[in-house]
Protein backbone atom coordinates (compact mmCIF):
# COMPACT_ATOMS: atom_id res chain seq x y z
CA UNK A 1 0.00 0.00 0.00
CA UNK A 2 1.14 3.62 -0.80
CA UNK A 3 0.61 7.16 0.63
CA UNK A 4 -0.46 9.76 -1.84
CA UNK A 5 0.81 13.01 -0.68
CA UNK A 6 -0.62 16.11 -3.00
CA UNK A 7 -0.64 19.45 -2.92
CA UNK A 8 -2.96 21.55 -4.92
CA UNK A 9 -4.44 25.36 -5.66
CA UNK A 10 -7.26 25.89 -2.72
CA UNK A 11 -9.87 26.57 -5.79
CA UNK A 12 -9.43 23.18 -7.03
CA UNK A 13 -9.67 20.98 -3.69
CA UNK A 14 -13.85 20.61 -4.75
CA UNK A 15 -12.73 19.50 -8.33
CA UNK A 16 -10.56 17.09 -7.10
CA UNK A 17 -12.84 15.60 -3.97
CA UNK A 18 -15.32 14.95 -6.64
CA UNK A 19 -12.86 13.62 -9.43
CA UNK A 20 -11.66 11.05 -6.92
CA UNK A 21 -15.11 10.36 -5.74
CA UNK A 22 -15.87 9.60 -9.22
CA UNK A 23 -12.70 7.41 -9.94
CA UNK A 24 -13.82 5.42 -6.71
CA UNK A 25 -11.42 6.53 -4.46
CA UNK A 26 -13.83 8.72 -2.04
CA UNK A 27 -11.29 8.34 0.77
CA UNK A 28 -8.92 11.18 2.06
CA UNK A 29 -7.70 13.79 4.25
CA UNK A 30 -7.62 17.96 3.66
CA UNK A 31 -5.88 20.22 5.55
CA UNK A 32 -4.85 23.67 4.84
CA UNK A 33 -1.01 24.45 4.41
CA UNK A 34 0.84 27.31 3.21
CA UNK A 35 3.83 26.78 0.93
CA UNK A 36 5.36 27.99 -2.28
CA UNK A 37 7.01 26.29 -5.08
CA UNK A 38 10.32 28.02 -7.20
CA UNK A 39 8.13 30.67 -8.40
CA UNK A 40 7.60 33.82 -6.30
CA UNK A 41 3.76 35.06 -5.37
CA UNK A 42 2.58 38.47 -5.60
CA UNK A 43 0.08 38.93 -3.06
CA UNK A 44 -1.65 41.82 -5.07
CA UNK A 45 -2.95 39.52 -7.47
CA UNK A 46 -3.31 37.42 -4.78
CA UNK A 47 -6.80 37.40 -4.02
CA UNK A 48 -8.04 37.22 -7.34
CA UNK A 49 -6.02 33.45 -8.14
CA UNK A 50 -7.31 31.93 -4.60
CA UNK A 51 -11.31 32.92 -6.23
CA UNK A 52 -10.08 30.73 -9.38
CA UNK A 53 -9.48 33.98 -11.67
CA UNK A 54 -6.79 32.26 -14.27
CA UNK A 55 -5.80 35.75 -15.24
CA UNK A 56 -4.39 36.49 -11.78
CA UNK A 57 -3.06 33.02 -11.60
CA UNK A 58 -1.64 33.83 -14.63
CA UNK A 59 -0.16 37.20 -13.90
CA UNK A 60 1.49 35.48 -10.37
CA UNK A 61 4.56 37.43 -9.73
CA UNK A 62 7.62 37.13 -7.38
CA UNK A 63 7.81 37.82 -3.67
CA UNK A 64 8.88 35.47 -0.72
CA UNK A 65 5.71 34.72 0.88
CA UNK A 66 3.80 31.63 1.24
CA UNK A 67 0.39 31.13 -0.15
CA UNK A 68 -2.45 28.96 0.73
CA UNK A 69 -2.93 25.15 -0.74
CA UNK A 70 -4.60 22.43 0.03
CA UNK A 71 -2.34 19.04 0.96
CA UNK A 72 -4.14 15.93 0.11
CA UNK A 73 -3.30 12.66 2.05
CA UNK A 74 -4.65 9.34 0.70
CA UNK A 75 -3.80 5.42 1.18
CA UNK A 76 -4.62 3.36 -1.36
CA UNK A 77 -3.36 -0.05 -2.18
CA UNK A 78 -0.66 -0.42 -4.63
CA UNK A 79 -3.03 -1.13 -7.39
CA UNK A 80 -5.01 1.79 -7.23
CA UNK A 81 -2.18 4.74 -6.82
CA UNK A 82 -2.07 4.93 -10.81
CA UNK A 83 -5.09 5.57 -10.84
CA UNK A 84 -5.44 8.30 -7.72
CA UNK A 85 -2.32 10.19 -9.61
CA UNK A 86 -3.56 9.83 -12.87
CA UNK A 87 -6.93 11.68 -11.33
CA UNK A 88 -5.10 13.89 -9.75
CA UNK A 89 -3.26 14.95 -12.09
CA UNK A 90 -5.55 15.40 -14.75
CA UNK A 91 -8.36 17.55 -12.35
CA UNK A 92 -5.15 19.99 -11.82
CA UNK A 93 -3.21 20.61 -14.48
CA UNK A 94 -3.77 24.07 -15.83
CA UNK A 95 0.08 24.03 -17.64
CA UNK A 96 0.69 27.00 -15.27
CA UNK A 97 3.51 26.87 -12.16
CA UNK A 98 1.36 26.73 -8.94
CA UNK A 99 -0.35 23.27 -10.07
CA UNK A 100 0.79 21.13 -7.48
CA UNK A 101 2.76 18.62 -6.05
CA UNK A 102 2.50 14.97 -5.94
CA UNK A 103 4.44 12.49 -3.67
CA UNK A 104 3.94 8.43 -3.00
CA UNK A 105 5.40 6.77 -0.37
CA UNK A 106 5.48 3.22 1.20
CA UNK A 107 3.26 2.61 3.88
CA UNK A 108 3.78 -0.72 6.19
CA UNK A 109 0.25 -1.07 7.88
CA UNK A 110 -2.75 -0.11 8.36
CA UNK A 111 -5.20 -0.85 10.75
CA UNK A 112 -9.26 -0.49 10.89
CA UNK A 113 -9.77 1.08 14.29
CA UNK A 114 -13.05 -0.04 14.81
CA UNK A 115 -12.10 -3.34 14.62
CA UNK A 116 -8.18 -4.01 14.63
CA UNK A 117 -8.32 -5.38 11.02
CA UNK A 118 -5.05 -4.75 9.37
CA UNK A 119 -3.88 -4.77 5.90
CA UNK A 120 -5.15 -3.77 2.28
CA UNK A 121 -8.51 -5.01 3.87
CA UNK A 122 -9.01 -1.95 5.55
CA UNK A 123 -8.60 0.41 2.32
CA UNK A 124 -11.06 1.29 -0.16
CA UNK A 125 -11.21 -1.42 -3.02
CA UNK A 126 -12.40 -0.69 -6.44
Amino acid sequence: MKEIMAIVRMNMINKTKQALSDAGIPSFMARECLGRGKGMVDFSVLKGAEKGYEEAIAQLGQTQRLIPKRWLTIVVPDKLVKKTVDTIIATNKTGKAGDGKIFVLPVSEAYRVRTGESGDRVLDEV
